[in-house]
């Protein structure tokens, strides 16, 4: 429970949320006392003073600023209503835009989207389930892997995502996503390069791609966009864009019938 207390705190969606709150409450303050004249002193800052002042506007008016949090959680909901309803009508008219560039599996009409971090045990477990229920429906779905490294209790979710990506760069993505999962208790600079070499990737290509901007920026980018969906933890699935409530077999198939309909 503590863990996942400190993942919440410091997922950079909810970092933003603080960050949004503190400048609203504090252009609220100064709004408050724009107009009220600050003396100079002589010699010295008025920053004590007007920290004071600030400190006591606040203390005078909580609702002002209880107002404005209100306000910014109402926008930053419908921003994400928003962006969740587009996410599920490209889901099902243009799958390819969610898509994107990264790696899929299977040819099917029904697009399930993956948010994954290979330190994840959850993650781990989720596989068995899953490759069971692309098994049963290999021309009915197809599955898309975007990152998800909870980077604030997974040191090397981060790493891991770009080595995976590097791999991609080879068309060795989902051979390496396997590795990964297998080799998740030990998860190392050291273990990357011995998957990339027991796979047979070109190994100073694969170096150089995974420690690259390109790799960061495409695994933040997917980081971005599960977050920007309200995607609270891992593994999240979303089938034709709505979330699959159990990652079991039989919520996978339940999720695919509902998006069929």
């Amino acid at each position: 429970m503590f863990k996942a207390l400190l993942n919440w705190c410091f997922r950079p969606s909810t970092l933003r949320f603080w960050t949004g709150v503190g400048a609203l409450a504090l252009s609220t303050a100064l709004f408050l006392v724009a107009c009220q004249p600050i003396a100079l002193s002589a010699g010295g800052s008025s920053d004590a003073d007007f920290e004071a002042k600030v400190l006591d506007v606040i203390r005078k008016n909580p609702q002002v600023i209880l107002e404005s949090v209100s306000e910014y959680n109402q926008q930053q909901a419908q921003k994400q209503r928003e962006l969740r309803q587009n996410f599920a009508r490209d889901s099902k008219t243009n799958p390819q835009k969610v898509i994107g560039s990264s790696p899929t599996l299977g040819k099917g009409k029904v697009l399930l989207v993956e948010f994954s971090d290979f330190q994840c045990p959850y993650c781990s477990r989720a596989i068995g389930p899953l490759k069971q229920f692309l098994g049963e429906y290999p021309d009915r779905v197809t599955l898309t892997f975007k990152h998800f490294p909870l980077r604030s209790i997974h040191p090397q979710a981060m790493p891991a995502a770009q080595a995976a990506w590097a791999a991609q760069q080879q068309g060795k993505f989902w051979e390496y996503h396997d590795e990964l999962f297998a080799n998740q208790a030990k998860l190392s600079d050291a273990t990357y390069g011995e998957i990339a070499k027991k796979l047979g990737l070109d190994l100073p290509k694969f170096e150089r791609e995974r420690n690259s901007d390109a790799a960061k920026k495409a695994v933040s980018e997917d980081a971005t966009l599960a977050e920007s969906l309200g995607l609270e933890g891992t593994p999240s699935f979303l089938m034709g864009g709505e979330p699959v409530q159990q990652p079991s077999v039989d919520g996978f198939k339940a999720a695919f019938e509902r998006a069929s309909k």
